[in-house]
């Protein structure tokens, strides 16, 4: 695993995308149980979880146009959890530094993935 001293990121896209899923469920265990976060959540984790699914998908495509579309699926998951923490932040306020970070790798993510799409252009 290759990872920067000062991002502390992995660059093996698999594993940074099943850790940034489990960092969401984990995030989500801790969160209080009421009806706003009862909604929230699935859909968060969904996404979250969408992202390495179809990221490894797009690895097993079979073509160039089935990966590309493929990508544009992964980065569209990562946008819609980025969606996701947004509305976590407005229903859970004392929570909001823990989800700047998810919201950070959320967009970091979005934009490797729009930068695969772009290259395969």
């Amino acid at each position: 695993m290759t990872e920067s001293p000062n991002t502390k990121h992995c660059f093996d896209l698999e594993k940074r995308t099943l850790e940034f899923a489990k960092n969401v469920i984990k995030f989500c265990k801790r969160l209080p149980q009421n009806v706003i976060n009862r909604e929230l959540i699935p859909q968060l984790v969904d996404s979250s979880g969408s992202v390495g699914a179809n990221y490894r998908e797009a690895n097993d495509a079979l073509s160039k146009k089935d990966f590309k579309h493929r990508i544009k699926i992964t980065r569209k998951e990562a946008k819609e959890t980025h969606y996701w923490l947004e509305l976590l932040i407005e229903a859970n306020p004392e929570f909001k530094e823990e989800i700047d970070l998810l919201l950070k790798e959320a967009l970091e993510l979005k934009k490797i993935f729009s930068s695969i799409v772009d290259k395969s252009s």
